[in-house]
């Protein structure tokens, strides 16, 4: 049950917080007008807006699947992809609906072209800022009564306007210490350094978090204030697929409060929260998941939003992962303040996302309903989830894998699969190279997002120490490449220049979500023979 508007508390004033830029935002004068807009009677001749009438677009038109589409069944040993042929196998599975959008409303609340494609306000088309506004509430369920949501054009735009509201020139933000490099390089031509923090199994570590604040000095940081802005990424964390759980995130939300920190809350992996990776061995046959769309909600590790009381969340969510990226289309949730000097900075910016974007993903989730939505999303997870499986089943084949308890470091506390080359028969070592017996990179399966992330054990490597391990990794990295298999080389999601606590040991991060499984197994037996060249080469 959901806790009355009347028992929260409002947001507390954490005006202090915005930068200086902020702070001298006005409102856009002709921005301003548009509060005068709906007055009744009211002829406009105030605006530069275009006649509707010459809009070329007479009617917009989508089939989109069901929200069923996808079923809500874990295979085991069938393929992992056995969806797609149910999905595409058949003409009766092949179940659509549809919605077209006219130019002119027929009924007053009626989405329709010639206001999607107007000049509109910076928080959103009505309908969907409602949609997204109940949403947020059944789902997040802030713990503070005066929210609010306003639109952006998805999440590296949303960070942006963050950065721009919260930070000076020659301030820090606080980040893991392996994190999302577009967002650091956001930062850094503004004159914003990255302040990385320790991790563990969970993401970000409140221990680590709390003694780089209590032993902050600016003298020997450069002069830095001492930071006051997190940006976390804590389900699906990017690079490393780990998920923060409540307890995690109470105690952090503790910190911020103690040290006055705004958290930016990048989620856009939520949805995609998974079960623990189980070897295809041990897995149960086909069955169908339980439970329902309250029941799905309510097993999702919880936002950032639902601890916070004083409003010092910003919460950035997108429909790039649960819709289509090029949507362009994602929101904000924050407090009145916040939200308020986010408006003004998106009057004079981005001024609102595409309207083709709003009346299409609103016309869906209008259509969908709200337990619709949910049922879409329930299926999503599993998909991911499914195509996780099998690429770590194709590991299972291509390598010697071995299961065991990491006791420190990122991944202290997890299940880490160690690879070890398998031995070819007949084979042998004739470079004098290291034994195929050692481990060569390891991995945790992740429990949300895309990504896995391979810790390679270059320290193995003959050559680590002429060579280095950063030159070691950026080598390998070019003979995939060569091999037509790409991974993202790992030290571009350093905060840091330091980029491991380990000597000698590299990363990559490796995506599962857009090769069929003919792609993955391939890629996966290129990966496990450039290997093999690659530790016996020198």
């Amino acid at each position: 049950m959901l806790e009355s508007e009347e028992t929260l508390p409002e947001a507390v004033d954490l005006s202090r917080h915005l930068s200086a830029l902020a702070r001298a935002r006005t409102p856009s004068p002709l921005k301003n007008l548009q509060r005068y807009m709906n007055k009744p009677g009211l002829i406009s001749m105030a605006g530069g807006t275009p006649n509707p009438m010459y809009f070329p677009f007479h009617t917009l038109s989508a089939e989109v699947l069901e929200k069923d589409a996808y079923p809500l069944e874990l295979p085991a040993q069938s393929s992992s992809f056995s969806w797609f042929w149910r999905l595409f196998g058949s003409k009766s599975a092949e179940r659509t609906t549809s919605f077209t959008i006219p130019k002119y409303p027929l009924k007053p609340d009626d989405i329709n072209l010639a206001v999607s494609l107007q000049y509109s306000l910076a928080t959103g088309m009505p309908q969907l800022s409602k949609v997204i506004r109940e949403f947020t509430e059944k789902v997040y369920r802030p713990a503070y009564s005066n929210f609010q949501t306003l639109v952006h054009t998805g999440n590296t735009d949303g960070w942006g306007k963050c950065v721009f509201t919260l930070c000076n020139p020659g301030d820090g933000v606080l980040c893991s210490e392996w994190t999302y490099p577009s967002a650091m390089a956001g930062l850094r031509p503004y004159g914003v350094t990255p302040v990385p923090v320790g991790m563990d199994s969970q993401g970000m570590s409140s221990i680590d978090l709390r003694r780089v604040l209590f032993e902050w000095d600016p003298a020997a940081n450069g002069g830095m204030a001492r930071p006051h802005i997190i940006y976390t990424v804590p389900v699906g964390q990017n690079p490393t697929g780990a998920t923060m759980g409540a307890i995690r995130k109470k105690e952090i939300y503790a910190i911020c409060v103690e040290y006055d920190v705004v958290i930016v809350e990048d989620d856009p992996y939520y949805f995609l929260q998974q079960a623990a990776y189980v070897p295809k061995s041990e897995r149960v046959k086909e069955a169908q998941v339980s439970g329902d769309e309250t029941d799905f909600v309510a097993s999702l590790a919880p936002s950032f939003l639902r601890f916070d009381y004083q409003g010092r969340v910003i919460r950035l969510d997108t429909f790039s992962k649960t819709v289509a990226p090029g949507s362009r289309l994602g929101w904000f949730t924050c407090n009145p303040m916040f939200a308020e000097r986010l408006e003004r900075q998106s009057e004079v910016s981005s001024q609102m996302p595409c309207g083709f974007g709003q009346a299409m993903v609103a016309s869906l989730l209008l259509k969908w309903q709200y337990p619709g939505y949910v049922r879409w999303l329930r299926a999503l997870h599993l998909q991911y989830q499914q195509r996780r499986d099998f690429m770590i089943d194709c590991l299972w084949d291509a390598f010697d894998l071995h299961a065991s308890v990491a006791t420190e470091g990122v991944q202290s506390g997890t299940v880490v699969y160690s690879a070890r080359l398998k031995t070819l028969k007949g084979s042998l070592n004739e470079k004098g190279g290291v034994s195929t017996r050692g481990t060569v990179f390891s991995f945790v399966p992740p429990t949300s997002g895309m990504f896995l992330w391979f810790k390679l054990h270059l320290d193995a490597h003959p050559a680590v120490a002429t060579v280095g391990y950063k030159q070691l990794e950026l080598k390998l990295w070019m003979a995939l490449l060569d091999a037509d298999v790409m991974f993202s080389p790992g030290q571009m999601f350093s905060a840091d220049e330091v980029v491991d606590e380990t000597p000698g040991a590299g990363h990559f991060r490796v995506s599962f979500s857009m090769t069929d499984e003919k792609e993955t197994k391939k890629a996966v037996e290129i990966f496990a023979a450039i290997m093999r060249e690659f530790f016996t080469e020198f």
